[in-house]
């Protein structure tokens, strides 16, 4: 069975971006925290609690079936698969994301999307992240 990323326990986080950076660098050739398809967030308050905006690792991947052009296509176990030739930067990806944690790299017009690979839970100092085996995961 195929694993995918959940939160373990976000109360260990202490936003250090480990995470972030690490999904920038390895999927997306990049340094920038904006290139991460994670993202660490404060949810603002007196407390500053923070939330991990995560891909669900959809079975069903509402993102994958929107797109017209097969760029996204639905991973066994949950999750997508991004052909990135495919992809014409259409967006609509983005909009059919149930999480709402697609976004979009305006300088090289494709999706920065989740694709469980499992990057960012190496990297946590603190295990906040895991990529895990899960029967009835999904939207």
């Amino acid at each position: 069975m195929a694993r995918v990323l959940t939160v373990l326990n976000i109360n260990r986080c202490i936003a250090c971006y480990s995470c972030m950076l690490a999904c920038a660098r390895v999927v997306h050739k990049s340094f920038s925290l904006r290139k991460s398809a994670v993202q660490i967030r404060s949810r603002g308050g007196l407390q500053s609690r923070l939330q991990a905006d995560i891909c669900r690792g959809c079975r069903d991947a509402p993102c994958a079936a929107v797109c017209p052009t097969g760029a996204l296509l639905p991973r066994k176990g949950g999750g997508v698969t991004y052909i990135s030739g495919k992809c014409n930067g259409c967006r609509q990806c983005a909009e059919g994301c149930v999480a709402r944690v697609i976004t979009f790299d305006e300088e090289e017009s494709r999706p920065i999307v989740c694709i469980q690979c499992g990057a960012c839970a190496r990297f946590c100092p603190h295990e906040v992240l895991a990529m895990v085996e899960e029967a009835g995961n999904g939207a």
